[in-house]
């Protein structure tokens, strides 16, 4: 008796685990459920992938979406309508909003914000301060939660731990991958004159490479001592990837495409637009981390998508604002960069999709396998487009790659079997539902 599935995904190349072939995709009930050669079968709905190539569906694990408190810069609604349209399928969202999520009534009112109403699967990052540190180990157990994260330098809003009794009373109550925002508070401080005024290029003299090690060994000595995993958001320099090569044990690490793409030299033409925590450094240190990412030592890309509205970002110099935008051209950018040789699609499916399932165990997302969700990414790798600010769906209405041309486009997003987006058009409404991880499933 044939088969009869939800969905039949046909005649694309599939990139997965065990590398590419041509298969089909069968999908029920949101989950996939069969793959290979499905051409004796029927489905509700028939979609043919000739040409195009589809991935695990895309895991940003981070982004701020700025709800609540900013809402005029982003919102639930409108960075998730982001994250789709660039074939994210879900989104991890941080923690410094107002008021900052370090609570479990704060968590729980985030999950109901964003169930059926964000447009990609979601959790939360919950921030971990000296006020909450003995509560942690309870609150990174709660559904909807990726984990703790913490702010060891200071940068858009006001969660900070800048000591290492902090960080250790803080780890010593976790049992999760715990992320971190790695630079050392007390050199920023002392720092402060090197910025100069209507000066961007002076923001990663600032904060220079010192200021991202120093607090990044701090960090491991305590994690080793604790014994505790951690994770390195957005990894800015030559001298941490040297550094954290030695220490995979315990410590994973992000990078970002705009540390890949940019360097100190765009400041120039760019000025505050790619004013970023940590800056956007020079040459040297983006060689390196392409250096870290061939070698496998970087685990995962992520966005670090921070908006801000243009108005904000227009200030002069230190005034202005850090943080861009960057969920929706996370794969157009980092495809491009597939095209060039400098990545392989192989690769760039273990960056975005089965390393955040490997790193932060997360359940039934991050591969192309039967009986895991059908959250897929259809990417046709030879479209070239032009990235435009008229396209960027966040409230910030701008990215800082207006103008490029890339080779490389997401075409279509599917989140559970739903066809959220397709050819640019958002064709399924705020189906968002919390990611559940391996470590805090209900126990049976």
């Amino acid at each position: 008796m044939p088969q009869i599935f939800d969905m039949i995904l046909k005649n694309a190349m599939i990139v997965n685990h065990n590398g590419a072939g041509k298969r089909d995709i069968g999908i029920r009930n949101g989950r996939i459920v069969a793959l290979g050669d499905l051409s004796r079968t029927s489905a509700g709905e028939v979609i043919n992938c000739s040409g195009l190539h589809i991935v695990p569906g895309m895991i940003d694990s981070q982004v701020h979406f700025r709800e609540p408190g900013f809402e005029h810069k982003e919102d639930l609604d409108t960075g998730s309508r982001a994250a789709v349209l660039g074939g994210v399928t879900a989104v991890f969202e941080m923690p410094n909003t107002t008021p900052s999520t370090t609570s479990s009534e704060m968590l729980i009112d985030k999950v109901i914000r964003a169930r059926h109403r964000m447009h990609c699967d979601f959790a939360f990052w919950v921030g971990g301060t000296r006020e909450n540190a003995h509560e942690l180990g309870e609150l990174e157990r709660l559904s909807g939660v990726a984990g703790i994260k913490v702010f060891m330098g200071s940068s858009t809003g006001d969660l900070l731990v800048d000591d290492d009794a902090g960080v250790r009373a803080i780890l010593r109550n976790t049992r999760r991958r715990v992320a971190f925002h790695s630079e050392d508070e007390i050199r920023l401080v002392e720092r402060q004159h090197l910025r100069i005024e209507n000066d961007v290029a002076s923001h990663p003299v600032w904060r220079d490479d010192l200021v991202s090690l120093k607090s990044t060994e701090r960090l491991v000595g305590i994690a080793r001592e604790t014994g505790t995993r951690i994770h390195l958001l957005h990894v800015s320099t030559a001298e941490e990837i040297a550094f954290l090569k030695d220490h995979k044990d315990l410590a994973t690490l992000e990078v970002t495409p705009h540390h890949l793409t940019l360097s100190a030299d765009d400041y120039a033409l760019l000025g505050t637009l790619i004013q970023m925590n940590p800056p956007i450094r020079a040459a040297h240190h983006r060689n390196a981390l392409w250096l870290g990412l061939q070698q496998g030592i970087v685990d995962v890309i992520g966005s670090d998508h921070a908006p801000h509205i243009l108005e904000e970002k227009q200030k002069p110099y230190p005034a202005s604002p850090s943080g861009i935008t960057g969920v929706q051209t996370i794969a157009p950018i980092m495809l491009d960069h597939v095209n060039s040789g400098r990545l392989t699609l192989e690769a760039f499916v273990d960056l975005t999709s089965h390393g955040p399932n490997r790193i932060f165990g997360i359940s039934r997302k991050g591969r192309i396998a039967v009986g895991y969700d059908a959250d897929l990414t259809v990417i046709d790798l030879k479209r070239r487009e032009t990235i435009t600010n008229a396209a960027v769906a966040s409230k910030a209405g701008w990215t800082p790659y207006d103008g490029r041309m890339v080779t490389g486009w997401p075409v279509g997003t599917i989140i559970r079997g739903h066809r959220v987006m397709w050819e640019g058009e958002i064709v399924t409404l705020s189906k968002g539902e919390p990611v559940e991880f391996i470590e805090t499933l209900p126990h049976c």
